[in-house]
């Protein structure tokens, strides 16, 4: 069973090991917990629903609770405390496309508002309803998860838009084929959503994003239905594609999805490298992904994440004799964790490996062998479960993420880590902060900085500490060359930076093709783009 106020399956449970608590109280001080609400009086305080039940859709309270966030740090405090704010008025389950057209219109006829919702895995605030005088309802595609059409001659697949990874997967894998694109989310959300918010999968250095899988499709419309033809290229005008990708529902609710997949591999390994320094990890990774090495992944953490994640790791004896080996072996104290993957066949994937091997070597990387790439592999998708015992512990854990071109990849990382440690300093309070590189290009990478804080006395303190937190680091991101989403999405969280790196005349562009395809404005009003 999905859990209402927190991530994924209530069954799973990650522990924080008990010298993970005393590494963060090193760090941060004691945790101190907050008291959280049960669903009973999160359920009492959900008003009464200005629509009445209608075939489209159901207006009731436990629907409309379960589709009011989605797992931002926000959504996690105010599912926590039971005091959502704003809630759809009804949560309609549309099983296809003409049924997605009847509520565009009912919406017309009643003055709606339509919000698209897929796996409810938004961390920017794409999914929460708005203040508005206009009923809300939510639009949850999960009936339409199923592989509508193989072509395996041309190795394209038409999906509905609320299939999740794990449905994407079975549904190829049975048939001998992959999609390849794993978020960490992949369990929850869905292949509609990585469209509508350019997503990226772990193992984009093989798959490519989303960009390169996503083929063509349907966006239905207040205007009607955009069709997008699959092609392997054109040149006739612009690529229709790029107003679906990353729409996030302001254009349109996307019904269909076609993309690009692959056989599945013969053989598939991670592994995990140690390199000495910060200076000598970067040089090696920017090096590896502009040699074009044939890898699936390459992941880097920095010298306090790779101390954060031994620390969290459990086992301290076992870590404890890796530190005294790697130490030996010139990678102590500021080393740094690279894992990278390999996919495809035997023969390919040696001759991908000694490459890796050799480059590394040049810079001091010691080899770990398969182990710690199978532990990441196994726990590639429980990060965000940790949340939900540090939280237990008295501590707040969340993410934010860039890219920028190699030449200020270290400038840029610096600046943003410095302004998360500094922002809560006038309270006395201290931030644990650390970041890896997740998604490397010839030019750039992506930057994927976490950070840890204690909550203040109450719910509404804590939501300011993440303000002042987020602000600070978006304002840096913005101010220094950075995207203010490189996988994420814009939603409502990243909205108001937006311009300042788009420009007024690529928003204006954005504006006007969101009037075209909904005049009156109804679809997921402040996302995107701000009112």
């Amino acid at each position: 069973m999905r859990r209402w106020n927190g991530w994924g399956d209530a069954t799973t449970v990650v522990e924080l090991p008990a010298q993970g608590a005393s590494f963060l109280a090193r760090r941060v001080g004691d945790g101190r917990a907050l008291p959280d609400a049960t669903l009973e009086t999160a359920l009492a305080r959900v008003p009464p629903s200005r629509l009445q039940q209608h075939f489209l859709y159901s207006v009731d309270a436990h629907d409309r609770l379960l589709h009011a966030r989605g797992q931002s740090l926000p959504d996690w405090l105010a599912l926590r405390e039971g005091e959502l704010g704003n809630y759809p008025d009804a949560v309609a389950y549309p099983t296809s496309a003409e049924q997605i057209r009847r509520l565009l219109l009912l919406a017309h006829e009643q003055d709606l508002c339509l919000i698209p919702y897929g796996g409810g895995t938004s961390v920017a605030g794409h999914i929460n309803p708005p203040s508005s005088a206009r009923p809300v309802v939510t639009v949850s595609l999960a009936r339409m998860s199923r592989l509508l059409d193989l072509d395996e001659e041309s190795l394209l697949a038409t999906f509905g838009p609320g299939t999740s990874g794990p449905q994407v997967e079975s549904q190829l894998r049975a048939r001998g084929y992959t999609l390849g694109h794993f978020p960490q989310s992949w369990e929850l959300s869905t292949l509609g959503g990585w469209v509508a918010s350019r997503s990226s999968g772990q193992q984009s250095l093989r798959y490519g994003r989303i960009e390169q899988l996503f083929a063509g499709g349907t966006l239905e419309t207040f205007a009607g239905p955009l069709e997008i033809p699959s092609f392997p290229a054109s040149a006739a005008g612009p690529d229709l594609r790029e107003v679906v990708l990353g729409c996030e529902g302001r254009f349109g609710i996307i019904s269909e999805v076609k993309v690009r997949i692959s056989a599945l591999p013969a053989d598939e390994r991670f592994y995990g490298v140690f390199l000495p320094d910060w200076p000598k990890a970067l040089q090696a990774i920017r090096q590896l992904a502009q040699a074009l090495v044939p890898l699936s992944m390459l992941r880097l953490s920095n010298a306090v994440e790779t101390e954060t994640q031994l620390a969290l790791a459990g086992h301290p004896q076992q870590i404890a004799w890796l530190e005294k080996y790697l130490a030996l072996r010139g990678a102590g104290e500021g080393k740094c964790l690279l894992t990278f993957g390999v996919t495809g066949n035997r023969r390919q994937n040696a001759l991908s490996l000694r490459q890796a091997r050799q480059h590394l070597k040049a810079f001091g990387g010691v080899f770990t062998g398969t182990l710690l790439g199978k532990k990441w592999a196994q726990n590639r998708f429980r990060f965000p479960y940790l949340r939900e015992n540090l939280w237990n512990a008295g501590y707040v854990v969340d993410t934010l993420e860039t890219a920028t071109d190699w030449s200020n990849v270290d400038n840029l990382l610096t600046l943003i880590e410095s302004s998360l440690r500094d922002a809560l300093a006038a309270q006395g309070e201290r931030v644990h902060v650390f970041t890896h590189l997740s998604h490397v290009y010839g030019e750039g990478s992506s930057i994927y900085t976490t950070y840890v804080f204690r909550p203040a006395a109450d719910y509404p303190a804590t939501l300011a500490r993440w303000q002042a937190l987020k602000q600070a680091a978006s304002q840096t991101i913005v101010d220094n060359h950075g995207t203010i989403s490189h996988q994420h999405g814009v939603g409502k969280d990243h909205a108001p930076y937006l311009l300042r790196e788009k420009g007024a005349l690529a928003m204006d562009t954005l504006q006007a093709l969101s009037r075209h395809f909904d005049p009156a404005g109804r679809l997921n009003p402040g996302t995107l783009l701000q009112e």
